[in-house]
C-alpha cells in the first residue's frame, strides 16, 4: 500500500515536470494560443494572480495541451503499451486541429509521456500510477488555488526567458 501511494506521488511529480516543461517550452505562458485562454488569463489575473501563469492554465482549459496529452498517453500505454500510447498522441493531434491549436505541445507532451510512462513500467511503476499521478498534477495547477498555480508558473516562465 505505501510503495503504490509513493509510486503515485513519483509519477505524479514526474507528470507535472513532464507537462510543464513541455508547455513552457512550447511558450504557452507567453500568450493564448486558442479561443479562451486569453479570456480564462485575464479573469485569473482578476482574481489577484499571474497573467502569464493564467494565459497557459487558460491554454491547458481550452486545447489539449501537454497535461492531456500525458494523461491520454498513460491511459494509452496502460490499454496497449507503446501503441497505445502513440495512438492516444494521434487523438490529442486531431483534438489540437479541431481547436484550431497552432501549437503541437499536447502531441509532443503525449509523445514523450508513452515512452516515460513505458519506461517506468519496466522498474515497477505501473501505467496506473502514472494515470493517478497526471490527474493529482492537473489538480495543482487547476484546482486547488488559481492564484498561487498562476503565480508559480509565471515564475518558472520568468526563468525561461
Amino acid at each position: 500500500m505505501l510503495d503504490e501511494f509513493l509510486h503515485i506521488l513519483a509519477a505524479a511529480t514526474i507528470s507535472w515536470i513532464l507537462f510543464v516543461t513541455v508547455d513552457i517550452l512550447f511558450r504557452l505562458p507567453e500568450a493564448g494560443g486558442v479561443s479562451g485562454a486569453s479570456a480564462v488569463a485575464r479573469d485569473i489575473e482578476a482574481g489577484g494572480g499571474a497573467l502569464a501563469g493564467g494565459t497557459m492554465m487558460g491554454n491547458i482549459v481550452c486545447s489539449p495541451d501537454a497535461s492531456a496529452g500525458t494523461l491520454l498517453a498513460a491511459c494509452g500505454v496502460y490499454v496497449a503499451g507503446i501503441p497505445g500510447g502513440l495512438i492516444a498522441a494521434a487523438f490529442v493531434f486531431i483534438g489540437n486541429r479541431i481547436c484550431h491549436d497552432p501549437g503541437y505541445a499536447g502531441t509532443t507532451g503525449a509523445v514523450l509521456a508513452t515512452f516515460v510512462v513505458y519506461g517506468f513500467t519496466q522498474v515497477g511503476f505501473a501505467a496506473t500510477d502514472f494515470i493517478a499521478g497526471m490527474v493529482v498534477a492537473i489538480l495543482t495547477i487547476q484546482g486547488l488555488s488559481h492564484v498561487h498555480a498562476s503565480r508559480l508558473l509565471a515564475r518558472l516562465w520568468r526563468v525561461r526567458q
